[in-house]
């Protein structure tokens, strides 16, 4: 995008977001009698608001109350919901017209009220038609804008959920208006059809002012929201390309021992002259004692030199598992994507690959329908402490999945729905300690809820240390007591944990005493996911939406967990740098005290050891970490003993945007 264009968008967006924020705040005062300091008037004299209305004001209760059960006071519980109500709509409205440009949804914001796609809404609807009629066209446009929201909530959940207050508190007509004229600047007309776009949406929409302000009150962030607003640095795509070519590109190369069509695809992966390839079981040729050493040799003497490359086992690419740790909008998972399509088919023709994919998927056909999908829901996991970023993580994703099953050329009429994105937004388990007794008194076996009780506690800094927090480690204890309390029970009542009691002389025969501590937490998870469910549809009204919040919350927090749990091939990433939040301070230096200096060292020990045994890293990070002394540890006992570095790339000032550091770009791979 040109810069021109990108200082165009940022005043956009920054409008935008005033606009929003001003307007949800005014309403929410005005309307419905909750003012900024965090005090609500009593619903009684508000005589004004109509039957739903009333429902809506309960609703804004919930969730100030849920706010609050986080720790935030009165005031700041306020703000946050006004920020979160702002942001949502902002994404939303750019959503809709990413979706129009791109032809997946018909003219939705080109002409607002005009727009084509209203209009037919209007004729299959006739109660808002007589809306129309009547005078109240926005009021129906409204209608319309939530349905087309509910029809994507299924596949983007995150942007679109059904409990979200944005759902019901829209700005007046006038403010959406303005913002539509503003989103419709015929300056951005070419931008919308750009994956990059999103990216700078969700960079944009916190002003530089407020970053200044916050560096120049103190040096280390005050919060989760502080550290995320001042980390909001786009990647530039080239720097995307050379790690995931490195990374990605460079495994799928390995395995298939340079046979692929990445190796010109990829256009900054780094291959060696005369890289040789060695088969299973082969170790690389001892040299000769005599030879020179490396600083002896010329460089025309090293490009002749043979690079002997270590077997790569290939592997189903269902199975390859990518993990951005910090993944901001959604940069490299977006390219991650690209790279997995050509593999997918690369695979379907390989000779050890292909046979278990056509077991599944008999036609070439079949298997690019489903590939998408299998992106999704398989390959390609992230997380973030900021909402706004796995919103538009989601979005940009989904995006790319509806673009990439149009392109097959396939026109069935059959599209896949894709409802599994794992992309995650580190955050604390809900904090409704009354909610928390009744629900896990509901789960059976009871030693689920104890394990239930001791994750809620462990998951309090989620939202601080995102992805540094090693809740993995926090709770094996928990698992662990909890499986051989299950194991000491009868066999009869270890059975019913696994689906019921099975009767007859087949019990007699089953021994869970091998299980593993996966199997069981996989089993108790769902398990409690399954008692989430319920407990969500338990009751109706504020109480209800009360317990769908919590639900939902909890649900995210096991869905951080699952991926916390998980090893990965690639772990690509653009981490946080500089101090770690107050919260936040004292666990990292006590889990981190190689890295405890600078919050993108201990992004990248994390990332090492999150990894499979020769799976890859790449990172964009300061350079500093190359030369200060302060991260000796970090070059002397990590670099150079867990991992072996493959490429480094030392790019100095002005690759991040407006960010003051010089960076370094470089990969490493686990031993």
């Amino acid at each position: 995008m040109e810069k021109n264009v990108r200082n165009t968008l940022r005043k956009i967006v920054i409008k935008c977001r005033k606009l929003l924020e001003r307007s949800i705040g005014e309403l929410l005062e005005g309307r419905y009698g909750v003012h900024s300091d965090g005090m609500m008037e009593d619903g009684e004299g508000l005589v004004h608001l109509l039957d739903d209305e009333r429902g809506y004001r309960e609703n804004i209760k919930v969730h100030i109350d849920h706010i609050r059960a986080g720790g935030f006071g009165a005031a700041d519980a306020v703000e946050q919901l006004v920020r979160e109500i702002s942001f949502t709509h902002l994404n939303r409205l750019c959503a809709y017209k990413i979706m129009e440009t791109r032809k997946f949804i018909l003219e939705t914001m080109g002409r607002g009220l005009n727009s084509k796609g209203y209009k037919f809404y209007l004729a299959d609807h006739p109660d808002e038609e007589r809306l129309w009629k009547a005078g109240k066209q926005y009021e129906a446009y409204v209608h319309y804008l939530a349905d087309v929201g509910a029809r994507l909530s299924e596949e983007i959940r995150v942007l679109f959920s059904p409990n979200d207050l944005a759902n019901h508190i829209f700005p007046p007509q006038k403010v959406l208006e303005e913002v539509l004229e503003l989103i419709n600047n015929d300056q951005l007309r070419d931008i919308w059809d750009s994956d990059e776009t999103i990216g700078w949406i969700y960079q944009y929409f916190t002003p530089k002012e407020l970053r200044d302000k916050a560096r120049k009150a103190n040096p280390a962030p005050q919060n989760s929201y502080e550290l995320a607003f001042l980390n909001q640095f786009y990647t530039p795509r080239y720097v995307v390309e050379f790690l995931t070519d490195n990374t990605l590109g460079r495994t799928w190369y390995e395995m298939r021992k340079g046979e692929t069509a990445l190796r010109e695809r990829c256009e900054y992966m780094v291959i060696r002259p005369n890289e040789i390839f060695l088969v299973e079981g082969e170790e690389s040729p001892m040299e000769d004692e005599e030879d020179k050493t490396k600083e002896e040799l010329s460089q025309e003497e090293l490009l002749k030199k043979e690079v002997y490359i270590p077997h790569r086992v290939k592997k189903d690419p269902r199975e390859l598992k990518i993990l951005d740790p910090a993944c901001g909008s959604g940069h490299f998972l977006l390219y991650c994507f690209d790279l997995l399509l050509s593999i997918y088919e690369e695979a379907y023709f390989d000779r050890d690959l292909g046979p278990g994919l056509k077991r599944d998927f008999p036609t070439l056909a079949d298997l690019k329908k489903a590939v998408p999908g299998l992106i999704m829901g398989r390959n390609l996991h992230g997380i973030d402490i900021d909402l706004r970023a796995t919103q538009m993580t989601a979005l940009a994703l989904w995006l790319r999945a509806q673009r990439a099953y149009w392109e097959s050329g396939i026109k069935d009429g059959n599209k896949p729905r894709i409802t599994r994105a794992n992309i995650v937004c580190a955050e604390p388990m809900p904090g409704e300690k009354r909610m928390l007794e009744e629900f896990t008194s509901r789960i059976k076996p009871k030693i689920i809820g104890k394990m239930v009780v001791h994750i809620f506690e462990k998951m309090k800094l989620a939202g601080e240390a995102g992805s540094l927090l090693k809740i993995e480690e926090e709770i094996k204890e928990a698992v662990v007591d909890a499986k051989e309390r299950w194991l000491a029970n009868p066999k009869t009542r270890q059975q019913t944990l696994f689906g019921g009691f099975v009767q007859g002389t087949e019990q007699a025969v089953l021994d869970f005493a091998g299980i593993t501590d996966a199997d069981f937490w996989e089993e108790a998870e769902a398990r409690v996911l399954e008692g989430l469910q319920e407990y969500a549809e338990m009751a109706s009204g504020g109480k209800g939406l009360a317990k769908k919040l919590f639900s939902d919350d909890a649900a995210q927090g096991f869905a951080f967990i699952d991926i916390c749990r998980k090893r990965y091939d690639i772990v690509l990433m653009n981490p946080p740098f500089g101090h770690a939040s107050k919260p936040s301070k004292e666990y990292i230096e006590m889990s981190y005290t190689r890295t405890k200096n600078d919050v993108y060292a201990a992004f990248v020990e994390r990332g090492i050891n999150q990894l499979f045994s020769r799976g890859k890293l790449g990172a964009i990070t300061s350079r500093t970490g190359f030369f200060l002394k302060s991260f000796q540890k970090w070059r002397e006992e990590i670099l150079l003993q867990e991992v072996v570095p493959t490429v480094v790339a030392d790019l100095g000032f002005g690759v991040l945007d407006t960010a003051m550091v010089e960076t370094a770009a470089y990969c490493l791979e686990a031993k």
